[in-house]
């Protein structure tokens, strides 16, 4: 809670008058943003998904299309981008763009310093993608943007200390609190997924062995699955099968699917996924102390499956358990189309700004046609 004071007057003894008293939520600037569709893109290791979102958080159209090798130079990506947002505007009136990015954005949000699963390296997305369309961009973390949509309209509303863990390709990390994304000095902060757990173990994209991603992600499923299967160990009989002997067509989803109609390989591995995700977790309570855990990302589509067994490493690793309250951990309830949704809602902030400024332009257009058209009319006899 805060409180306005006028100090217009010098006050001496005599108390403060309090004109009015506000929630912070009521001084949030989301609450103020132009209730207009805007675009959310979410830019994956996989996929690049594009959606037309309304003031409220629902979504008017969708599309998706693979993300372009990572070989391939960023203006593959920002092409795709483009052709995405324009496919969407012949449709819809489009008023910003808001990109969530797999990877480290400056704190000005305008740079992808570095994305360990695409080939951006201090790449100016927001002012290349902005010179390319006629509206505002608005570029973060992909994490943050998925968070943000949580808080907003999914399994966070309410909720004033809030950490968002995305399971994807790898892991994102986002932070917020009182209704503010907690991004750092420079713009890279929720990075759980380079968290070091074990030392010297797996190599991870980013260059360091042992991050936390390597252990608890799609890919950290998928590679395991896959190394069974190459092994031809017994217990990877049963998807050995379902593949036909193709281990390269193992996927995270259908893993989650086989550990659903019973396969034991299946049900094992996303118990160990969900065991070092827990672990994880309780390092961030320790650090961060939250009220709110929500999982999201591709991987938490298996649900208890995954999230069960995070919950019972989290209870036995928690720092001072018994002695403390336990953040509540949850299962994001938007989906893999949190990121989109999150971007575009954070684009409406910019969409405001730009429609402000816009507004400034056209009044002074107008005040010059008026001394233009004054100048222009005839003069009566003198």
């Amino acid at each position: 809670m805060s409180t306005y004071r006028d100090f217009s007057a010098p006050i001496g003894s005599r108390r403060a008058t309090v004109l009015r008293t506000v929630g912070t939520r009521e001084r949030r600037s989301h609450l103020t943003a132009p209730r207009v569709p805007t675009v959310g893109i979410d830019i994956g290791g996989t996929k690049v998904m594009a959606g037309v979102v309304d003031a409220d958080g629902n979504i008017l159209e969708k599309v998706r299309t693979e993300t372009p090798d990572k070989s391939k130079s960023p203006k593959v990506v920002e092409d795709t981008i483009v052709e995405l947002v324009l496919d969407l505007s012949d449709r819809h009136d489009v008023h910003a763009v808001g990109i969530g990015a797999a990877g480290w954005v400056d704190a000005d949000r305008n740079r992808v310093l570095f994305a360990p699963h695409l080939s951006w390296r201090n790449e100016p997305l927001r002012d290349r993608i902005a010179g390319r369309l006629a509206v505002p961009v608005l570029v973060d973390n992909d994490a943050n943007t998925a968070a943000w949509a949580e808080w907003r309209f999914g399994a966070g509303r309410g909720e004033d200390h809030l950490v968002m863990i995305t399971l994807g390709t790898g892991i994102g990390g986002a932070i917020l609190e009182d209704g503010q994304v907690k991004r750092g000095k420079y713009g890279v902060a929720g990075e759980f997924g380079h968290m070091q757990v074990v030392p010297g173990g797996h190599r991870c994209p980013c260059g360091n062995r042992g991050c936390w991603e390597q252990y608890s992600s799609g890919n950290a499923l998928v590679r395991e699955a896959r190394e069974l299967a190459a092994a031809d160990s017994p217990v990877a009989y049963g998807i050995i099968e379902h593949v036909k002997g193709s281990i390269s067509d193992i996927t995270g989803p259908m893993i989650t699917e086989l550990a659903r109609e019973g396969d034991a390989m299946c049900i094992e591995l996303l118990q160990d996924i969900g065991q070092w995700l827990g672990v994880g977790i309780a390092n961030l309570a320790a650090a961060l102390d939250p009220s709110c855990f929500v999982i999201g990302g591709g991987v938490s589509a298996a649900d208890d499956l995954l999230i069960g067994p995070a919950r019972d490493a989290f209870r036995r690793h928690l720092t001072g358990r018994g002695y403390r309250p336990e953040a509540r951990i949850a299962r994001a309830q938007l989906g893999p189309e949190a990121g989109m949704v999150g971007a575009a809602d954070l684009a409406r902030l910019v969409a405001r700004r730009f429609r402000r400024a816009n507004r400034r332009r056209v009044e002074r257009y107008e005040r010059y046609e008026r001394f233009a058209q004054a100048r222009r009319a005839p003069q009566g006899p003198a």
